[in-house]
């Protein structure tokens, strides 16, 4: 156990910047018995990955942090599947996996995160497109529960009986009965909202996106596949409209790829709007050789996969931004130029990283309690134009700065304050409400990706989503693997 302040210090925030957190410690453990040694014997843990949460779900109230970055094992289990530990980095996985000619399809943009924390919130990103989220990719995990306990899980050998129930044996002979929710959970291409709920559903289903608080993942089995080569291409577009005919387009051709009926493979369009472009320094698009854009225009960003005739693709892609009326030519790399690819990359995590600077900044002028204040909602992509007129109006008419970029070839677009006052953070929680019960009627969901960690926002639209009744719901399923309320109390919801 590390008690040195300099090194508990490092723990207590994460990447929402909630202010307030504090640790009895940070423990290190290197395998399953020491995560279960440690679980076993502590009042309250909270388990961590990279500390990339922007939900708070990673800033300690008081418990000992457990620290997954010695966890960092990597080796095959089979042919198409890897056995990996929890700590370790997407971007080191993917680099493995590349040596081998092999790709783990569904990480989220942020590739510093790690593999624990990307199944304990079924993280998505700009693949799901294609490849869907992260939860039908984990084949089996090792996870130690509340009291100790350590459980192999693989998919298909556990599921829930025709009543409702998954029973677990424990070491001290009781058996554990743990009630599957009844909620019904909204059909959207990616879903971080609480507890997976489905008759007949697979135990491994229960842990993955349950933010660590019915379990500590140690390993995980995932599924990969042979690399695709890869384009990536750059597109200005006037506006939203321009923006979102040509993703219709691109969806549809995508579609037809995918049945062998056309050249045009895309895996992903991702979207930026002028307001999240204004927050990125001149430098970043200098480094990706990228003129900035006005304040009125949205930048689409295409990942193109490329089979055996890439000339005939890349050939569609510009009869298909053409047909959009988009004037400006593409900026696009080439599956042989992983430089060019890697410039865009950054140009588009420049986005982010920016705008949370803005926050942390805003947060260092005398405003401790300035946080974070964003929005996850996912809709039917139907509903997008929609959609957007409703996020912009939500900022606008509080007079409000705001930034608007995301996935938007899966109808989830992250809606962000951009704050400088504490009053701006009052009335942003407002208008991310507002998004929410919007996205909500539209058969979308308020909570797409990023979790709800200890966000009182977040939980806030959690309970809109399923109702108090359906909170209650999920704290069962809590108080049957943990009684005593010791994994990451307070995430998801209180006690």
């Amino acid at each position: 156990m590390e008690r040195e302040p300099a090194v508990v210090a490092s723990f207590l925030s994460d990447a929402a910047h909630v202010p307030g957190g504090h640790a009895a410690g940070v423990a290190f453990p290197r395998d399953e018995a020491e995560v279960a040694a440690l679980v076993r014997e502590a009042d309250r843990v909270l388990p961590v990955g990279a500390q990339s949460s922007l939900t708070g779900g990673a800033t300690p109230r008081g418990e000992i942090v457990l620290s997954t970055r010695k966890l960092s094992s990597i080796g095959a289990s089979a042919a198409a599947e890897v056995r990996v530990g929890a700590g370790v980095q997407l971007a080191e996985l993917q680099r493995r996996l590349a040596e081998i000619g092999l790709f783990y399809p569904p990480v989220p943009t942020f590739d510093g995160a790690f593999v624990g924390g990307t199944i304990s919130t079924n993280a998505a990103g700009a693949n799901t497109f294609k490849y869907g989220s992260t939860r039908p990719w984990v084949v089996a995990m090792t996870v130690v529960l509340a009291n100790g306990d350590v459980v192999d899980v693989r998919r298909g050998d556990t599921i829930a009986s025709a009543d409702g129930f998954f029973e677990i044996a424990l070491t001290s002979g009781h058996l554990a009965r743990v009630p599957v929710p009844a909620y019904t959970m909204p059909t959207v291409a990616k879903l971080s909202a609480g507890y997976f709920a489905r008759p007949h559903m697979d135990l491994i289903d229960l842990f993955v996106g349950s933010e660590g608080t019915l379990g500590v993942i140690v390993e995980a089995t995932m599924r990969v596949i042979a690399r695709p080569r890869r384009a990536v291409a750059l597109v200005r577009c006037d506006g939203d409209a321009q923006a979102i005919a040509l993703t219709t387009a691109l969806r549809d051709e995508a579609a037809a790829a995918w049945q062998r009926r056309g050249p045009l493979d895309v895996s992903a369009i991702e979207y930026m709007d002028g307001y999240a472009l204004r927050a990125v320094p001149s430098e970043a698009f200098e480094r990706a050789w990228v003129d900035r854009p006005s304040l009125e225009s949205v930048v689409l960003m295409l990942q193109v996969e490329i089979g055996t005739d890439e000339d005939a693709t890349l050939l569609r892609l510009d009869e298909i931004v053409r047909a959009a009326g988009v004037v400006d030519d593409p900026v696009v790399a080439t599956p042989d130029d992983d430089r060019a690819a890697q410039r865009l990359f950054e140009l588009r995590e420049a986005v982010p990283a920016s705008v949370n600077a803005r926050v942390a900044a805003a947060k260092a002028r005398s405003q401790p309690d300035i946080e974070k204040t964003a929005g996850d909602p996912v809709v039917p992509f139907d509903r997008l134009p929609d959609a957007l007129k409703v996020y912009r109006a939500a900022f606008e008419r509080r007079g409000l700065n705001y930034a608007i970029w995301g996935h938007i070839s899966d109808g989830n677009l992250h809606t962000n304050l951009i704050p400088s006052t504490m009053e701006d953070v009052l009335d942003g929680r407002e208008a991310i409400l507002e998004i929410a019960r919007a996205a909500i009627q539209m058969g979308g969901a308020p909570l797409a990706e990023h979790g709800v960690g200890r966000s009182a926002l977040k939980q806030r639209l959690l309970g809109e989503l399923y109702g108090a009744d359906g909170i209650e719901q999920m704290r069962a399923v809590k108080r049957a693997l943990d009684p005593e309320w010791k994994l990451a109390p307070g995430v998801l919801f209180e006690p």
